[in-house]
């Protein structure tokens, strides 16, 4: 089969498509035909050494997949090898969908949606009322953020992004307003994936009491030193989340999970999708989504 791998690490270019074994199903695994690969940065970080070490290459990259089982099941899969034409995955991490539900949309229920789902209710705690401003509001997981704030009680949603076809799209989302920084009035809850000078302006941007949830670092720059004095003085808190660990406790995977299907099939919840690439063009899909030329979901096609 064809699959995506690289041998060292580095930026998009070391992502090359080579043929390779089958995978193999062990015990209470199943093999997955995939149609759909999902790509998010955590791929990328995997690529330029920031998640693996020297000792797991070659890799395949790839963390969710659409596709059949053996028996014609239409799933949606975590897997760990997932840009390839057929991919293995846990049992245990395999939802069936309905035959309707677009790849990609699907696609971006699962990190994604998972992510958005999590950052509003378990590490911002979203109150009723709150303000929550969404950075990269076009984004995979910003796209979902904004819905999803409004749909979990939020009385104001405000979006920054970084073009106007950005802002626009996430108006049309369901944000009230599209913001640059000093913010017209303080928020409770900020969503930051950017961090650098961003993250900067967003914490003192807090209410009082507000939550700044760090979740990313795509503008790639150092951290800001954070001065637990400047917390107290903003009677405010910086909150960082992970996916992973997250997952791993009881109820947060399944119950979550099913809520944004079932948003998604009322038509509540829109996923944003880019338009797809082919597998093989696994390289360029890094390069658009490093340059913030994507919206929404970003998905491999075999």
């Amino acid at each position: 089969m064809i699959a995506i791998r690289f041998d060292r690490f580095g930026g998009p270019e070391v992502l090359t498509p080579v043929e390779v074994a089958d995978p193999e199903p062990g015990p209470d695994e199943l093999l997955v035909t995939v149609e759909a690969a999902g790509v998010n940065f955590a791929d990328i970080h995997q690529a330029d050494g920031s998640y693996l070490d020297p000792g797991q290459l070659p890799h395949i990259p790839g963390s969710e997949v659409v596709g059949r089982t053996d028996d014609g099941r239409r799933v949606l899969a975590k897997v760990s090898h997932g840009y390839a034409e057929q991919a293995v995955a846990k049992a245990s991490a395999v939802v069936d969908i309905p035959e309707d539900l677009d790849a990609g949309a699907a696609l971006a229920l699962l990190v994604q949606g998972l992510t958005a789902w999590h950052l509003l209710r378990t590490a911002a705690r979203l109150g009723t009322g709150e303000t929550v401003v969404v950075h990269s509001a076009a984004g995979g997981v910003g796209s979902l953020a904004v819905q999803l704030a409004r749909e979990f009680g939020a009385g104001r949603v405000w979006a920054q992004a970084s073009t106007p076809e950005k802002r626009r799209l996430a108006l049309d989302l369901g944000a009230d307003a599209a913001v640059d920084y000093p913010l017209p009035e303080r928020a409770e809850v900020i969503l930051d994936a950017v961090g650098g000078e961003l993250f900067d302006h967003a914490l003192d941007s807090l209410a009082s009491g507000g939550r700044l949830v760090t979740y990313g670092n795509s503008a790639r720059t150092g951290f800001t030193p954070l001065d637990p004095a400047r917390l107290s003085r903003l009677n405010a808190a910086v909150v960082g989340f992970w996916l992973r660990p997250t997952l791993a406790a009881p109820g947060a995977f399944a119950g979550p999970l099913k809520e944004l299907l079932s948003l998604t099939a009322q038509g509540r919840l829109k996923p944003v999708v880019h338009p797809a690439y082919p597998l093989t063009e696994a390289r360029r899909a890094h390069e658009d989504l490093l340059a913030r030329r994507t919206t929404g979901k970003v998905v491999l096609r075999p």
